[in-house]
């Protein structure tokens, strides 16, 4: 990509019919101000390109100092990588304040020249909070605001807002709609589009929010709660010491849990564009390893068990089983005498495991608090300790009790026995009825559906990584060895050191001792980057996760510091209560709601019907008030004029995307793909399209007993993906409607 040089033309790439705002009046200090970005961008990527280069010249070293080059390599691409990436478009527009004749110029990133003059500040700074928060009710001490609208590296549109009377007069860069307004209309691609620059009022106050405890933004469709959340997210790595840059960690502080993939592959440049690329993104599956061949749970009973909180608890229990010390005390032979281990004995050692330890990294400290009292108890007669305890581990009886009585455990294993054998199920879970548990069984017990994850993860996480525990071992032979050669080369630099001060003599020193050891070349294991901890957690779609759901964020999350977003309304399978009351039941007790009551997105002739059908089984359904309309009305037809439709939309429109959503989800005729996805209605959620087709509707969701609610939410859903026209297909004869 070619580097960033200082203007050569004008900036602005106005049409005719904008020719009026193409005043020198209006837009000659713009000029020269983005005359000043341009030559700043061009020296600071020339400069951070060097640096760059040095960084990566200089020895890759170790401990600290190998992380210090690590994270300043990291900074200096990020930030070369954002500014190569926007140019001049990193300004979203400029306000002057009552105070200040001087425009300050708002950007994705704050940007200085070399004599420390600001031409940018960062959109999440203090100082840009006007540019996003003023209102005609609050106008935050701003006397104007201006928007710019960027068509490949130009500006094509731009837009004033003035706060006082005098600004009214005159300025013919004023205009009947908003800057945001104006950009709902424009084409959808397969990618979220770049909305910073038109962030409004309602939305900017949530985004900055502060991070503790946990922040509700509940919102219907089309009111931005997926913008709210990424560009909080972003804000939050910004301003929050806790979790952005000055946290001095390399790994990610912040989780992003979408509902699916393809929601994940549509939001996946926003934060990247805002210049935070280290913001981990999964779907629940992807926190398990099963995620991704566990099927959908067929019966509505089953799941309703597996997705309680007291499932996820029973995992507690079921672990607890193997870690009982003997109730009965063993004779222990060796070469040098016999010893009695009493069941006292057990328990002592048992009590040796650090609370918190996963299970099966504590058998190493259990083993050797078994070795310490089996040691204290033989009389050594001169036998040195270490060759008791070697008598002592090679002692096959002792080694059998000992597993037996704190086992290595799979996670797999121990939920699939709570499938296969009733007994211990009951143990686990003692308030199930008889029926649950026999409910609960099932011929193949390793066949993993969606509500197992949550507490396969439960169970992985208590029994950590079986491997954990041998890895430590061979890292600390491997240390000893280490010490021990650099012992030798000690004393033969002492041995060898004439100086007078005798400076070898220092490397004597324990500390110094440690330092000489090469630690980065020891063994570890590869962390699985998910499972945390993280410092913030933003969840998306939140309203469809169950109570074992959400255990599983909560155990990545330690400060319970939460953007939750979500609409109650779209709620597959029902939800009767508050939000406070449904995460105060998980966990999450301190709760903060934020509303989203404007309906950005879709127009008001698709929100018409589709509040009907909400409405219809939930009357008081939080729908939001469209604020534009396109004239389009929605239609019925036969589903035999799908090609027609298709076609028809195509050769109108040279931009934008369609999607047809039906209960398959998929082409069965061969049809255009290029710019048509097809979808079912559960996963069309999160996701927008200039043109919605949907297939039988009155088809999707289940229909029937108590998830009845399921049918008229996938239609709420499917129907609010449009943001231009929706066209309703029928099999049967009701398509003359």
């Amino acid at each position: 990509m070619p580097e960033t040089s200082p203007l050569k033309s004008s900036v602005f790439a106005l049409p005719g019919h904008l020719l009026r705002k193409a005043n020198p009046e209006l837009i000659g200090g713009d000029e020269q101000h983005f005359a000043a970005i341009a030559e700043t961008l061009a020296e600071s990527i020339a400069d951070l390109s060097e640096r760059l280069q040095e960084t990566r010249k200089q020895p890759a070293g170790r401990g600290q100092r190998a992380l210090d080059r690590d994270q300043e390599i990291h900074r200096l691409t990020s930030r070369l990588r954002a500014l190569r990436r926007f140019g001049l478009d990193l300004c979203l527009g400029r306000m002057v304040s009552a105070d200040n004749p001087e425009p300050v110029y708002v950007g994705r990133l704050g940007l200085t020249d070399r004599e420390g003059r600001r031409l940018l500040v960062d959109w999440r700074s203090p100082a840009a909070e006007p540019f996003f928060g003023a209102t005609h009710a609050n106008p935050m001490d701003l006397l104007s605001r201006r928007r710019y609208r960027w068509t490949r590296g130009r500006i094509s549109d731009y837009w004033d807002e003035v706060f006082t009377a005098e600004g009214m007069q005159g300025n013919d860069a004023l205009d009947d709609q908003s800057a945001f307004i104006a950009s709902l209309g424009s084409s959808r691609s397969p990618r979220m589009r770049d909305v910073l620059g038109t962030i409004q009022t309602d939305q900017d106050a949530i985004i900055r929010a502060g991070s503790r405890g946990a922040l509700v933004v509940d919102g219907g469709p089309g009111t931005g709660k997926t913008v709210v959340a990424l560009h909080r997210a972003a804000y939050l790595l910004y301003a929050d010491p806790r979790l952005g840059h000055r946290s001095n960690h390399r790994k990610s502080e912040v989780l992003l849990v979408g509902p699916h993939q393809a929601y994940l592959a549509y939001v996946a440049d926003v934060l990247p564009s805002l210049g935070e690329e280290g913001v981990q993104a999964c779907t629940l599956r992807d926190l398990v390893p099963e995620g991704a061949i566990a099927t959908p749970e067929r019966d509505p009973e089953v799941a309703r068990l597996k997705s309680s909180v007291g499932m996820v608890k029973a995992i507690e229990s079921a672990v607890r089983f193997h870690e009982q010390p003997p109730s009965k005390g063993m004779q222990v032979e060796t070469p040098f005498a016999d010893v009695w281990l009493s069941a006292d004995d057990w328990a002592e050692a048992f009590d040796a495991a650090e609370p918190g330890t996963p299970h099966n990294e504590s058998r190493d400290d259990i083993w050797d608090a078994l070795m310490a009292i089996l040691v204290d108890k033989l009389d050594q007669n001169g036998v040195p300790e270490s060759m008791l305890q070697s008598s002592l581990s090679q002692n096959a009886e002792l080694r059998a009790a000992f597993n037996r009585a704190w086992p290595l455990l799979d996670y797999r294993g121990l939920v699939a026995d709570l499938w296969s054998v009733p007994a211990y199920l009951r143990f686990s879970a003692p308030w199930l009825r008889a029926e649950d548990v026999a409910a609960l069984q099932r011929p193949e017990p390793a066949a993993w559906t969606v509500p197992d994850l949550p507490l396969l993860d439960a169970a992985r996480q208590r029994l950590g990584d079986p491997e954990a525990a041998q890895r430590r071992r061979r890292r600390k032979v491997t240390l000893a060895a280490e010490r021990e050669l650099m012992d030798r080369v000690v004393e033969d630099l002492i041995a060898a050191d004439d100086s007078e001060n005798m400076e070898m003599h220092m490397l004597r020193g324990d500390d110094m001792r440690d330092k000489l050891v090469d630690q980065d070349g020891l063994e570890s294991g590869d962390p699985d980057v998910l499972m945390g901890p993280f410092a913030h957690i933003v969840v998306d779609e939140a309203q469809e996760l169950s109570d074992a759901e959400w255990r599983m964020l909560l155990l990545r999350c330690p400060s319970r510091s939460f953007t939750v977003v979500g609409d109650r309304a779209q709620a597959r399978h029902g939800f009767a209560e508050s939000w406070e009351e449904r995460l105060d039941r998980v966990g999450l007790g301190s709760v903060t709601l934020a509303g989203l009551r404007i309906n950005y997105r879709t127009p008001e002739e698709v929100m018409t019907e589709a509040a009907s059908v909400i409405r219809a089984v939930l009357p008081d359904a939080n729908v939001p008030v469209s604020v534009r309309s396109t004239g389009i009305p929605v239609t019925c037809q036969h589903a035999d004029t799908l090609h027609s439709v298709l076609d028809t939309w195509l050769a109108a429109n040279a931009e934008g995307t369609a999607c047809v959503i039906s209960k398959q989800g998929r082409s069965n005729a061969g049809l255009e793909e290029g710019r048509v996805r097809w979808l079912t209605p559960e996963v069309s959620k999160g996701l927008e399209f200039d043109l919605v087709v949907l297939i039988d509707p009155e088809t999707f969701g289940e229909g029937t007993g108590g998830y009845g609610i399921e049918s008229a939410v996938d239609r709420y859903v499917a129907m609010t993906r449009a943001t231009s026209q929706l066209v309703i297909l029928h099999s049967g004869s009701e398509s003359a409607g």
